[in-house]
């Protein structure tokens, strides 16, 4: 995390209020998963509905749902008749997943996907309007050019981890740290795009197609 947690938790505390199943979904997460860091948070999670009200999107993609915390954030947004489609590598989370997708009113929008993004993305429509990256980080250029030339005009990709806890400045030999560098060097010079990279947790990478 970049902020502080005293920072965090005062924004939090003074932010919208976040549903219950949230609340519960992120508690489970905590007690059952072993990395339950990855998950999104109250925060970054009132941003991504933030972001999906104001964008009012069709069409999402998640690419690395974990236990579906962004995704349930993401479909707060979506406008009638849209779906969210979240695709997680591991199916050994599908449990927690699809329990918390139907304590949401967003059940019958959000359509969990399980397999290699890279493959499932092939089987997918395309057309997506919103787009959360959020899995291999050493794959984030490949999802970026899967996805890029049939993003909309206006269009949006949200890359979190983009800071990787400040090593992509202070620790040159971390090779996810290359990585992300990697991706946020390739995504400042593509003209296709204007993009900004915001402090929030661990650097989340706003891109809009031009």
């Amino acid at each position: 995390m970049i902020t502080s947690g005293k920072i965090e938790d005062y924004c939090t505390i003074n932010s919208s209020v976040v549903p219950a199943y949230l609340y519960e979904l992120e508690r489970e997460t905590n007690l059952k998963t072993i990395n339950p860091r990855m998950l999104s948070g109250p925060l970054q999670g009132r941003v991504l509905s933030m972001i999906s009200h104001l964008l009012q999107p069709k069409r999402v993609l998640e690419i690395g749902t974990f236990t579906a915390y962004a995704s349930l954030c993401l479909a707060e947004g979506i406008r009638e008749g849209g779906v969210l489609d979240t695709i997680e590598v591991n199916p050994e989370l599908s449990k927690i997943i699809h329990k918390y997708i139907r304590k949401s009113p967003y059940a019958k929008i959000i359509k969990a996907h399980f397999g290699d993004a890279l493959d499932v993305i092939k089987t997918l429509p395309g057309n997506y309007d919103l787009v959360f990256l959020d899995a291999a980080k050493e794959d984030y250029i490949l999802y970026y050019e899967a996805l890029i030339p049939d993003l909309p005009s206006g269009g949006l990709i949200l890359a979190d981890n983009v800071l990787w806890s400040g090593k992509v400045f202070n620790d040159p030999e971390d090779p996810t740290a290359r990585a992300i560098n990697k991706f946020n060097r390739h995504v400042h010079a593509d003209q296709r795009v204007e993009s900004v990279i915001l402090p929030l947790r661990d650097g989340l990478s706003m891109i809009r197609k031009k």
